[in-house]
């Protein structure tokens, strides 16, 4: 097998031949399968209209082009979530030839919740029976060919992370691609009552509706799908009034809601399914890994794990990141050629500059970031750490997954705000990524410590941290509460723990740190020659002057601060490395009084963080959304400077 990569796109092109959808829960390890089908070079963006990450590649296998099309995670085709609406509408709508399953074999009941769904649609579907030595280790021995004979189609055996059984799941998928579909096998069908009702609608509605099979249809009717209800009802007036007939026959036969009641036949029929595919072994000795497991979810020392695997995860990419941006900065500044004419002075200050600065970022802070969250997620412990900060996120209106990205944003706010991609729920998403950018970074920080810390003391810096924390707590509740929409909750999948595989990591580093390369970064050079061509037109002291009302007038500041806003939208730092000689002299003191200094940083450490997080915000949550959040930081940062001004002067 051999691959590379290809635009997303909703429309299938010519000649691209069959589409294999992958489907299944969250963290079962359908990504790895995706990995190992497509290899290094996919292509990772967005469902068009939407936030939700779509990776798609193209397999050739046997001398066949296949499209592989990485759905998102979902536990069932009810479309309750974008997530779920996503999966059920390409599914539904025959954007795939064949859907592989991949099914957790640790947790099989669960899983076959969905698979019985799948079966369904009518697009056929391979079972890819996952970390089956995981569940041999524990114990459980899932027999692949009585499964295979359950459900009526094929069931194939896989270890994803390590390659096995992939190459057999694709020579599936492709047998049954023109396999003709079989009646659903007895095991499958659901009570005599609800079967009655099911058939009534099957009549009704014929042998097929706008694609959709009369059986699958029939079943989301009496479930309550409104959203396919009024699209079958445009040909159908009748049909309305008929699933409103059938459905409350039942909910009076069982004292229970239509969808309550094929709920619990789902669930009564998967469990019988996996009690007869199933056989569990005695339990075995106490292993490592299970030791780690209960560790890892103490309520006692499941925080102390994560505080201890967070801090170093901050220190690595803070101390690595700094490390490597001030490296590419004397790569660059070793051959700068010192041209003072102006095109001169543009090409190196503006271009050159923005370019290594830009470098410094994704290969310092972003490229680590990926790496360790490829780790985590392989490894099994993200969902684990989602779980735990679960219950603290809540105080932001968020639930525990937030907690990845918003402790990385104290290293930089730029893989903060694309890490917000491993929250499902878009409205939570957006929360969160607004609420990391006012996280303060490891060049927020510079300031924090170079001005307050130094020349006012270290209280006065925790004092700055607590009013920022304080606002992101209050920024987070009255966003959960008045944006539209409702949060989730968390509802997640806990994997085993296991080893993650290096060429899986790279694979998954890779495919999410090229789209800000490609993307972002030329935008910070480009923003960053912007700013060197109003800096050479002298058009930053008119700006500065224009400034005044609000840099003297209202935040109390000297007027020569406003150069020194303007330059911390390419870096935060450079405004304590350029305060000095702006102000003429080393001696801050001398020119800033202590309320100054103090609302100087909260400012700083308010406003957006740096243009490398506008491209990313702009590159996750669209332009116009990414303006806004822009705006709303710049005019927080100007109305808690001046309040802070006023509020501070009588002791200060």
């Amino acid at each position: 097998m051999s691959c590379h990569g290809e635009q997303p796109s909703t429309k299938r092109p010519r000649g691209a031949g069959p589409v294999i959808a992958l489907v299944g829960n969250a963290n079962v390890g359908k990504s790895a399968i995706f990995n190992q089908l497509t290899g290094l070079e996919q292509a990772v963006g967005n469902w068009p209209g939407k936030t939700v990450e779509k990776a798609e590649g193209v397999l050739l296998h046997r001398g066949r082009r296949i499209r592989v099309i990485d759905l998102p995670g979902t536990y069932s085709l009810l479309a309750r979530s974008e997530d779920e609406r996503i999966t059920r509408d390409f599914l539904v709508g025959q954007g795939a030839d064949v859907i592989i399953n991949v099914v957790d074999a640790t947790a099989l009941e669960r899983n076959l919740y969905l698979s019985v769904q799948l079966l369904g649609i009518g697009t056929p579907v391979v079972v890819a029976l996952n970390l089956v030595d995981v569940a041999r280790k524990r114990g459980m021995i899932v027999d692949a060919r009585r499964l295979r004979r359950l459900l009526g189609t094929e069931v194939v055996p896989t270890v994803a992370v390590q390659g096995t059984g992939v190459h057999e799941l694709v020579d599936a998928a492709l047998r049954v691609r023109n396999r003709p579909r079989r009646e659903t096998p007895e095991i499958m069908r659901y009570g005599p009552e609800v079967e009655r009702r099911i058939g009534k609608l099957e009549a009704l509605l014929g042998p097929q509706r706008k694609g959709v099979p009369a059986r699958w249809a029939a079943i989301k009717l009496l479930e309550g799908d409104t959203r396919l209800l009024r699209r079958l009802s445009r040909s159908r007036p009748d049909l309305a009034n008929a699933v409103g007939i059938l459905s409350g026959e039942l909910s009076d036969i069982h004292r229970e809601p239509a969808s309550t009641v094929i709920a619990a036949e789902r669930y009564a029929l998967v469990g019988r399914l996996a009690r007869e595919a199933q056989d569990l072994a005695p339990e075995g000795r106490r292993r490592g890994a299970e030791w780690l497991d209960s560790a890892s979810m103490h309520p006692v020392w499941g925080y102390v794990l994560l505080i201890v695997i967070m801090l170093g995860i901050l220190a690595f990419i803070s101390v690595f990141g700094g490390w490597a941006a001030t490296a590419i900065e004397r790569a660059f500044e070793s051959v700068n050629p010192g041209a003072s004419e102006w095109w001169g002075a543009l090409a190196w200050n503006g271009g050159a500059v923005g370019l290594y600065a830009a470098l410094g970022v994704a290969l310092g802070f972003l490229l680590p970031f990926y790496f360790i969250l490829s780790l985590l997620e392989n490894s099994g412990y993200l969902p684990r750490l989602a779980f735990l900060m679960d219950r603290p996120c809540h105080a932001m209106g968020l639930h525990g997954k937030a907690a990845v990205p918003l402790i990385t944003a104290f290293g930089c706010n730029v893989p903060a705000c694309v890490g917000c991609r491993i929250i499902e729920n878009r409205r939570d998403r957006l929360i969160a990524t607004f609420l990391s950018t006012l996280v303060p970074c490891s060049a927020r920080t510079a300031v924090i410590l170079g001005i307050v810390g130094t020349f006012m003391g270290p209280l006065w810096a925790m004092a700055l941290y607590l009013v920022d924390f304080a606002i992101i707590i209050g920024l987070g509740r009255l966003l959960h509460r008045t944006m539209r929409g409702a949060s989730v909750g968390i509802i997640m999948e806990i994997p085993p723990y296991r080893w993650p595989v290096p060429r899986l990591v790279a694979r998954q580093a890779w495919a999410r740190f090229r789209p800000f390369l490609v993307t972002a970064v030329p935008l910070i050079v480009l923003g960053s020659l912007a700013i060197e061509c109003l800096r050479l037109a002298h058009a930053l002291d008119e700006i500065t002057a224009w400034m005044e009302p609000v840099t003297v007038a209202w935040l109390g500041l000297p007027a020569f601060t406003g150069v020194l806003f303007i330059l911390g939208i390419l870096r935060k730092e450079a405004a304590v490395v350029l305060l000095a000689s702006v102000a003429g002299t080393v001696n801050i003191p001398s020119v800033m009084t202590p309320v100054q200094m103090f609302v100087f940083a909260l400012v700083i450490m308010l406003y957006i963080p740096c243009i490398a997080t506008i491209a990313a915000l702009g590159r996750e949550v669209g332009w116009r959304t990414a303006g806004l959040i822009t705006a709303a930081e710049i005019g927080l940062a100007i109305l808690a400077g001046g309040l802070a001004f006023r509020l501070l002067s009588p002791f200060l």
